[in-house]
């Protein structure tokens, strides 16, 4: 049993598949970003619609996803760039093909055993809460800075420094971990 809302759950499980089949044909397991790493990180109190994926091996990864039942809509009102499954309520989709331009630590990636299903590989809470004070900065997502400061509450066991450094890299140095902490907007 896990903390997730169902269908959140069947989908990580369904990732995990996809992540094993890329991991056996010799590539880096894909890495989960944006709602998808929100809502593991807040355990579905924020709730997404997609899968924001990493990995620098899109076809190998769409191929995962065409043998696991996905498919890709197209036609007239089909504006979507992801593939959905006709049994999941979300679509996954390949954003980047560097974890946040590089700037992510790797090694502090977060690997979720799914025991035969596979492993799912998720962005760090850090660098998800200075991706999401990143884009607070923008002006354009005002929600984010909810987001950034919701996952820091529930994550107390944070690298404070690796975060601190983090936010002002992505936020160009117009935000510090303080201004996640303060009250929200």
């Amino acid at each position: 049993m896990t903390p997730y809302r169902p269908e959140f759950e069947t989908a990580l499980r369904v990732f995990a598949r996809a992540s094993k089949l890329l991991i056996a044909q010799g590539y880096e397991a894909p890495i989960l970003v944006g709602g998808a790493a929100v809502e593991i990180f807040t355990a579905s109190a924020i709730a997404t619609g997609d899968f924001d994926v990493v990995t620098a091996r899109q076809g190998a990864f769409e191929a995962a996803l065409r043998s696991l039942g996905f498919v890709k809509p197209s036609g007239p009102g089909m504006a979507t760039r992801g593939w959905v499954h006709p049994d999941l309520m979300l679509s996954f989709e390949v954003v980047s093909t560097r974890l946040l331009d590089g700037l992510a630590d790797r090694k502090r990636v977060l690997v979720l055993d799914f025991g035969t299903e596979g492993t799912a590989s998720i962005i760090s809470v850090e660098d998800m809460i200075a991706d999401r004070m990143g884009q607070f900065a923008s002006g354009t997502a005002p929600e984010m800075r909810g987001q950034a400061r919701a996952m820091l509450v529930l994550h107390t066991d944070i690298d404070r420094a690796y975060l601190a450094h983090r936010i002002i890299e992505e936020t160009a140095g117009d935000y510090r971990i303080e201004d996640v902490e303060g009250d929200p907007l």
